[in-house]
């Protein structure tokens, strides 16, 4: 006699030995007989992927026609900023360079839509258990968007509407994938062709309508775009300053003296450019001073504005990195605005705070000792671009970016560095930063080929506040030879420097280095920027004909 196995909704009827085994399906009470439902994994990780892109895509539009600061995805992004290590941090930022916020609101967005795809799997076996990977995923990103500074429920909005699209989505077209039985498929079989094509064409025809939805957002919001608009309407009492006779020295490939601000570099932690329109904009002046002051965007135009020519530079540029930058600034000086508001004894910094909360520790003697600390609202005669500040931020010639180049700041708190931390220096980096003495070559770049005879070199040096007495260039280990310099009105800019070579046919290895106004000559030996900046001479290798 056969033996019969019960496996959920079919049965297995037992053969002799040699006979195959034959599954059934069950009957049940009302008679019917119910096919095995099954359906292509593929097809429900699609679904569950392009559900999660809708979902990002709906929230993405709503962010942009509510003007809300940061969509999902992007508050997500930064909180992983701000809890990854500084070390960490700055690896990446070495292998990536100034791709990094890019590189990381996409990985966050891939992934939305790989646990999407999870979730589309998971669907095959319980509905409930897809839909919690979703709302999962939702209750990150609102802690989230509620650690992030001007929080307020309508950021919420956003959120909601692209988990209610996750969800909605995820189970029209979960209905849609068809079944095995519905193809007629045996089990195992690749999916008939049929129903699967209506499938991906539907799964499809979603993909292209949440992108649509998530770009007609872009075109609609209008809380950055209008704040462009003022920018470009301001009509501000600066000049565009002129280069200096003598500062370029006229060698091919050279960067220019002056840096045009589109070819500015940007580092900041902003994966979201704050949109301050600058009639609501104000400055808090407050702390261990006599009198708080607060100021407005009007009060600071209204006031004498000093322009200075000022090289800023990063923490973050290694040896011969293009991390740097000269400019024409424009602003009030910051050590006026202290002196009005009366400073306290004791105190010896000052915290800066950026609009979306960053924050660095300024030392006090650096903004009043009479070196031309700004606080700017233009560059090169132009407001400043949103992505470098505006409406107004601080340039501190002689320091590093990280300790005082506040953009987009909104409050300076006189204080003590004991008595508090600032960004950066939670997460491994030094309180202070002065810059370091460094050059660099960048004619000829490395790897280059140039004819053999006589070739001119050329490239930068810098050691903002302290001054740039000397270049020297050295080539293949051979003596040092002094390099012309490029004539500048003072100490905080860079200097361009040249010199011609006798170089015969050959590979070659070229190396700089620079001696300050105080007498100090940069170092051979390599250190990393952690925690204070890199040292070490630059050296380029390259080949004559």
């Amino acid at each position: 006699m056969r033996g019969v196995v019960v496996t959920g909704r079919s049965c297995r009827v037992l053969a002799r030995p040699g006979q195959r085994a034959v599954r059934v399906a069950v009957v049940r009470e009302h008679g019917d007989v119910t096919p095995r439902a099954s359906r292509s994994r593929g097809q429900l990780a699609l679904a569950g992927a392009v559900a999660g892109g809708a979902g990002i895509a709906v929230a993405h539009a709503l962010t942009n026609l509510l003007n809300a600061r940061a969509t999902p995805i992007q508050g997500v992004a930064e909180v992983v900023i701000e809890v990854t290590p500084g070390p960490v941090a700055e690896a990446f930022i070495q292998l990536v360079g100034r791709n990094d916020k890019p590189i990381l609101v996409g990985g966050v967005t891939l992934a939305v839509i790989g646990l999407g795809a999870l979730a589309g799997v998971l669907s095959a076996r319980s509905r409930l258990a897809a839909n919690l990977v979703f709302l999962a995923m939702a209750a990150i990103a609102l802690l989230a968007l509620m650690s992030r500074p001007g929080f307020t429920t309508a950021a919420v909005i956003p959120l909601a509407g692209g988990v209610a699209t996750w969800l909605v989505v995820l189970a029209f077209l979960v209905d849609a994938v068809p079944t095995r039985a519905a193809t007629g498929e045996a089990e195992g079989a690749s999916p008939g062709a049929g129903p699967s094509r209506r499938f991906v064409i539907v799964a499809a025809s979603v993909a292209v309508a949440a992108v649509a939805v998530g770009a007609s957002g872009r075109l609609f919001g209008r809380s950055l775009r209008a704040v462009e608009t003022t920018r470009r309407l301001l009509r501000l009492p600066v000049t565009r300053g002129a280069v200096p006779a003598g500062a370029e020295l006229g060698v091919p490939g050279t960067t220019p003296w002056r840096v045009p601000s589109d070819e500015f570099y940007r580092i900041d932690t902003a994966l979201v450019l704050p949109a301050i329109d600058p009639n609501e904009w104000r400055l808090r002046i407050h702390g261990m001073v006599d009198q708080e002051l607060t100021l407005t965007y009007e009060d600071l135009l209204a006031r004498e504005m000093t322009e200075a020519w000022v090289t800023l530079c990063c923490v973050s540029n290694p040896v011969g990195g293009d991390l740097i930058g000269n400019a024409w600034w424009s602003g009030v000086r910051i050590a006026d605005l202290l002196a009005e508001a009366g400073v306290q004894p004791g105190a010896d910094a000052v915290k800066q705070t950026s609009e979306d909360g960053w924050t660095c520790g300024t030392p006090l003697e650096a903004l009043t000792d009479g070196r031309d600390a700004l606080l700017a609202v233009a560059m090169n005669g132009q407001p400043l671009p949103v992505e470098h500040g505006f409406p107004a931020r601080l340039v501190v010639p002689g320091l590093y970016g990280f300790v005082s180049a506040t953009k987009w700041v909104v409050d300076l708190e006189v204080t003590r560095f004991q008595d508090f931390t600032a960004y950066w220096t939670e997460r491994g980096w030094s309180a202070r930063g002065p810059v370091k003495t460094q050059s660099r070559i960048e004619v000829p770049r490395g790897g280059a080929e140039v004819s053999a005879g006589r070739v001119r070199v050329g490239g930068q040096a810098w050691a903002q506040h302290t001054g740039i007495e000397a270049v020297e260039v050295r080539l293949d280990g051979q003596g040092w030879q002094r390099a012309e310099l490029g004539g500048v009105p003072g100490n905080d800019t860079w200097v361009q420097w040249a010199v011609s070579l006798d170089v015969p046919a050959g590979d070659h290895t070229l190396a700089v280095r620079a001696t300050d106004k105080s007498g100090y000559t940069q170092t051979a030996a390599r250190a990393d920027v952690v925690p204070d900046g890199a040292t070490g001479w630059h050296t380029v290798d390259f080949t004559t004909t």
